[in-house]
């Protein structure tokens, strides 16, 4: 193996950096801490030794280290679990809940992030052995990108259009439209909603967004997010000011006030624009025969 001492150094390097360029903390933090960052480069250095070996390991014919490699790139789903765990202890502490639909999601992402690690060592050894370390570099920054690229998934601006409307209110009731979405029995709170409370709708495209925004995981991230990013005047004890995200079961519109701590009404239209539509959550009901046809 040593004879493969350079095709390894440049093939682990590329993996690792191309880990490291999809590690990058955000308004979702994970991961949040100096430790969690080294948990995960060095599992993406990991994954990167894994790819990187495969090539020599297949030169040498020493098949029965392919089964090693296999077995230490199934350990890579306990990176799940991993994030899984770690994201539901947080959630007890989160005004807005993700959803354990967010939570899966961004536990699969963790995961497969190392595979897409593997397979940029993998595709960096095989230029090199082919070729030299300059294309194995150039070769592997590409395939670790466009890997990356693949990876992102629709927003809500892809399924649907966002329209910033105002609240209505009916004595007690607050909603939007028809739309009954809370009953304020509190003159404070009914005056704090009246004065700052914002309402959005947002409107599905076609069929298979209505199918998606039904979806309760997708609602909770929607609102989760939105919380995040444009804040929320929110605490412990104060239920009466949690936003909340409602179907317009006529439409598919859904329906969603808030009492933001940033009232910036285009900010809030584009940030829910950029909200990412889960995987677990999106639905295509127009893909079937059945589904078209119901559309018609």
């Amino acid at each position: 193996m040593f004879k493969y001492g350079d095709l390894l150094i440049v093939s682990i390097l590329v993996g690792s950096l191309a880990r490291a360029f999809m590690l990058r903390i955000d308004y979702r933090q994970f991961p949040s801490f100096p430790h969690s960052y080294a948990i995960h480069l060095t599992l993406g250095m990991i994954a990167s030794t894994l790819g990187a070996l495969f090539v020599p390991v297949l030169l040498e014919e020493e098949y029965i280290a392919v089964t090693f490699l296999t077995i230490g790139a199934q350990q890579f789903r306990e990176v799940r679990n991993l994030e899984r765990e770690s994201l539901l202890k947080i959630e007890e502490t989160e005004l807005v809940p993700r959803g354990s639909a967010y939570v899966e999601g961004i536990a699969k992402l963790f995961e497969a992030r190392n595979y897409l690690a593997l397979l940029t060592a993998l595709v960096t050894s095989l230029i090199y052995y082919y070729l030299n370390w300059v294309w194995a570099i150039a070769g592997g920054a590409i395939v670790g990108y466009a890997l990356h690229f693949m990876m992102k998934g629709p927003q809500v601006a892809d399924i649907a259009t966002v329209e910033i409307v105002p609240i209505t209110f009916k004595g007690k009731n607050i909603g939007i439209d028809d739309v009954i979405m809370m009953n304020v029995g509190e003159k404070e709170a009914w005056e704090r909603w009246h004065k700052e409370g914002i309402g959005i709708k947002v409107i599905p495209k076609d069929e298979d967004a209505r199918a998606t925004l039904a979806n309760l995981g997708q609602r909770q991230a929607i609102v989760h997010d939105l919380s995040i990013l444009m804040g929320v005047k929110l605490d412990t004890g104060m239920q009466q000011f949690t936003p909340l995200a409602r179907l317009n079961l006529d439409s598919g519109t859904l329906n969603i006030i808030i009492i933001p701590q940033e009232p910036d009404k285009e900010f809030i239209k584009r940030a829910i624009e950029k909200i990412p539509v889960l995987e677990s959550s999106e639905r295509k009901p127009l893909k079937s025969k059945m589904g078209r046809k119901a559309a018609d």
